[in-house]
């Protein structure tokens, strides 16, 4: 039975009740529909609660190098489950254009952008050559793609905490093997970690806890194509690593003595989300080369001259057909709407393409 986010009108997170009940909420006038990031369907209560206790909530998070899984799990239910689509790949390859256009270009005779600013006529001591950024850390920062992976997992857990109340959080860490080839997940992780410890205490577990817990639970996890959006991918595993928080053991008393029977949470259906940053690419004055004449064509940022901003989703109507998706792009008279993948839907005619639901910085698929 699929669980409602409950919201004192102080914008407190409740416990969680059922569907039917919040319906019941809402037909009568008791509570309002709650507008959230995540798109989940949570309700607002208009009067104050007679009371407002609650019961231990845990998140799991299983980071990962191209994609994560979340999940939120209480005693009795299941009650969030998440595939996050992380931006490591693209981020990498827009840090390594930036790289190659400051740098020369390998295998060709042109230079880039640098080598316009640099008088080689001089000595080399005296030249404008950039400092190394990406070897001289001092804070010792994260690599840009970790963070923003990392990031992303503290935005929806963030956003998990604004709708459910959140005891613990358990975050699986991922330990070097003199055998085993090195991970990116590795980096970053315990900072992440001190940035999580902001929102709920945190407990760490090891991959070989996640799967026994997984099996004790009867968990299948899906270990042919990590890329498919089910939640026997990397779900499963938040699911395992929340219900970790309520393990425990009860001991029945007979006259031969004690017996100790091991007591797991329960794991019901619950809601599942793909979670994605949207591809935008930030205002660029200049572009990569130099163009002829000085005319520079508009290059990312996320305004458009229609009023849309790039992520917003909207409605939109062609040939008396009804499309949804977020607005990715406009042209001189049409604005560009793309799927859940990023892929282009079609270009609609500005006055027929109706907001639906600002961008939030997420992609929201259900």
């Amino acid at each position: 039975m699929l669980r409602v986010p409950v919201i004192s009108p102080d914008g407190k997170p409740l416990m969680p009740t059922k569907a039917s009940r919040a319906r019941r909420w809402l037909n009568r006038g008791l509570a309002v529909i709650y507008q959230n990031d995540l798109n989940v369907f949570a309700v607002q209560l208009v009067n104050q609660p007679s009371g407002e206790q609650t019961q231990d909530i845990a998140v799991g998070i299983d980071p990962g190098k191209m994609f994560s899984g979340i999940a939120v799990q209480s005693g009795k239910a299941t009650l969030w489950t998440g595939h996050l689509v992380l931006p490591y790949k693209r981020v990498r390859e827009r840090m390594d254009t930036r790289r190659m256009m400051r740098s020369r270009s390998v295998g060709f005779a042109e230079r880039t952008r640098r080598s316009r600013r640099i008088n080689r006529k001089v000595p080399y001591s005296q030249r404008s050559h950039r400092q190394k950024r990406f070897s001289n850390r001092v804070d010792k920062k994260v690599p840009p793609s970790i963070r923003a992976n990392r990031q992303l997992e503290q935005r929806v857990v963030k956003e998990l905490s604004l709708l459910y109340p959140l005891k613990a959080i358990v975050y699986e860490v991922v330990k070097a093997r003199g055998n085993k080839g090195f991970s990116p997940v590795m980096v970053g992780q315990y900072w992440s970690i001190s940035q999580l410890e902001k929102i709920a205490p945190v407990t760490q577990k090891q991959g070989w806890e996640t799967a026994l817990k997984r099996e004790a639970l009867g968990l299948v996890k899906d270990k042919a194509d990590k890329s498919r959006q089910t939640i026997n991918t990397h779900a499963v595993d938040g699911i395992a690593l929340a219900a970790t928080h309520f393990f425990r053991r009860e001991n029945y008393y007979h006259n031969k003595g004690k017996l100790s029977v091991p007591k797991n949470c329960d794991v019901t259906d619950a809601t599942f989300s793909v979670i994605k940053r949207a591809p935008i690419s930030r205002r660029q004055l200049h572009l990569l080369q130099f163009y002829k004449g000085g005319k520079r064509r508009k290059y990312g940022g996320t305004t458009t001259s229609y009023g849309f901003r790039k992520g917003d989703y909207v409605e939109a109507v062609k040939a008396e057909k009804i499309y949804r998706g977020w607005v990715s792009g406009e042209t001189a008279r049409q604005v560009s709407v793309s799927d859940i993948n990023w892929k282009r839907i079609g270009q609609f005619t500005a006055r027929k393409v109706r907001l639906l639901r600002r961008s939030t910085g997420l992609i929201v698929n259900h």
